[in-house]
């Protein structure tokens, strides 16, 4: 299959393109900046100029692909204030897939998240979020309209990733929570800490992507979980004990304070099971967990950015 991908630089997609590739598959990447182009020539990708914001762009290549993979998101705005708009830019590139490949029963895969899904209890594949019109809200019902390609002939499909993605090199979640608690002095959690988030490694992700792009039905939801829910307190017991530092409960008045932007995921409890997906399309994580993850030390190599 000749594939479209967005975001196939980033930490996810620089992951799903060696896994397509390997696979038999020839990728086209969309490629913002030198930088971007550069990586995915040296991971035997094609390159298309452009941004999810060139909607003329998107619709050309995916009308000339076999299938597109939609990885990109506007982290950047959506963390620095701006979800709603990175949300609004994600739609517009999902409804500009969604005319290109309308009636043609190829595959659209969109990345989306389990968080918020369920609040307090196992979200499953088949649960859907509630739709309140807030900016975390729009991500969900951007999910939605994906789903709702496939009377349209569209094998659409979302995979619901985990809040961490984790793997060495990883600047997300786990890479912010180590630099806080090395300037802080301190590896802090929320509350008694029991909170859950679930986890899964970056090249089980990577495979779960390709599978669903060979293989998942139209209108499926599948989840990239490969642990159930890790209690933040446990993550911050390991980051504690490799960075020497003391592990405490930090208040809620002192959460956006000492955790920044963090702050407002961090005492989420969502855990997520992933056992429709797995028996959907016998996808099987392999990688290490995120406690043993945390435990192989890359994440302590070097100080990381706090965002």
């Amino acid at each position: 299959m000749r594939i479209f991908m967005t975001g196939a630089s980033g930490w996810i997609g620089s992951a799903v393109v060696p896994e397509l590739i390997d696979a038999g598959h020839q990728v086209v990447g969309l490629a913002r900046s030198d930088a971007s182009a550069a990586a995915l020539t040296a991971a035997r990708a094609e390159v298309v100029r452009g941004t999810v914001d060139d909607l003329g762009v998107l619709r050309e290549a995916a009308a000339a692909s076999d299938g597109v993979i939609h990885l990109a998101f506007k982290h950047d705005i959506a963390f620095t204030g701006d979800f709603r708009g990175a949300a609004e830019a994600d739609r517009r590139a999902v409804d500009a897939f969604g005319d290109a490949l309308a009636g043609t029963d190829r595959p659209l895969v969109v990345a989306s998240g389990t968080g918020g899904v369920t609040p307090g209890r196992v979200a499953t594949e088949r649960d859907m979020p509630t739709l309140d019109g807030s900016p975390i809200s729009l991500r969900a019902a951007t999910a939605r309209a994906v789903l709702a390609l496939a009377p349209r002939g569209v094998r659409s499909s979302v995979v619901r990733l985990s809040p961490t993605c984790h793997g060495e090199g990883d600047q997300g979640f786990m890479a912010t929570l180590v630099a806080i608690a090395r300037a802080k002095g301190v590896s802090g959690y929320l509350g008694d800490g029991a909170n859950r988030w679930p986890a899964v490694h970056r090249l089980d992700a990577a495979r779960l992507f390709r599978q669903a792009v060979e293989k998942a039905p139209a209108g499926s939801v599948l989840h990239g979980v490969a642990e159930e829910g890790v209690a933040i307190r446990d993550i911050a017991e390991v980051i504690g004990r490799h960075l020497d530092v003391p592990v405490t409960s930090v208040a809620p008045q002192a959460a956006a304070e000492h955790f920044t932007w963090l702050s407002a995921f961090l005492g989420h409890d969502s855990p997520a099971s992933s056992s429709l997906t797995r028996e959907l399309l016998d996808w099987q994580p392999t990688q290490p967990g995120l406690l043993e993850d945390l435990d192989k030390g890359h994440y302590f190599d070097a100080p990381a950015t706090t965002g």
